[in-house]
């Protein structure tokens, strides 16, 4: 990966100081999810390979610029984490989070799902592999479970 555009996220926190920490990858903060798909769209085109990392609400953000990718045969994989699922405390996360998976789906990304940590490293890896072996897009679905819920009720 060169490339990797994200809107800030607690649950990608680490992977994103690890990015910004790589001197051979570029990292790009975005104020909404469909910037990304475009720039990594014109990274492609200009011969690099990069992700995009977003919360499963920014999902929906994205829906109809995930025409680009799918109808022009780029590349796409997107890492997301999921919100609306266990423990989840704040309502308004919970039509997304409870749909993302389905909507993607939907639209013609092929989606993978990471609930424990001893997985995430094979399914990225091979939804990498999919999306760039293939020119198709990629959504590899990291669970609420696996990062953690905040316990607000205190």
């Amino acid at each position: 990966m060169k490339q990797v555009a994200f809107v800030p996220d607690a649950g990608h926190k680490e992977l994103i100081l690890s990015c910004q920490g790589d001197g051979d990858m570029t990292t790009v903060s975005l104020t909404t999810e469909e910037e990304g798909v475009a720039m990594l769209g014109g990274s492609w085109l200009g011969g690099d390979r990069g992700a995009l990392l977003m919360q499963s609400s920014g999902v929906g953000n994205c829906i109809n610029m995930l025409s680009l990718p799918i109808h022009c045969r780029m590349p796409l994989l997107m890492i997301v984490t999921m919100r609306g699922e266990w423990g989840e405390f704040n309502p308004w996360q919970l039509p997304m989070g409870q749909n993302t998976e389905r909507v993607l789906q939907d639209v013609g990304v092929y989606v993978q799902r990471a609930t424990f940590a001893h997985e995430v490293g094979d399914i990225v890896y091979a939804g990498a592999q999919l999306a760039f072996s293939s020119n198709c897009q990629v959504a590899v679905l990291l669970s609420q479970r696996l990062l953690g819920f905040k316990d607000w009720s205190k």
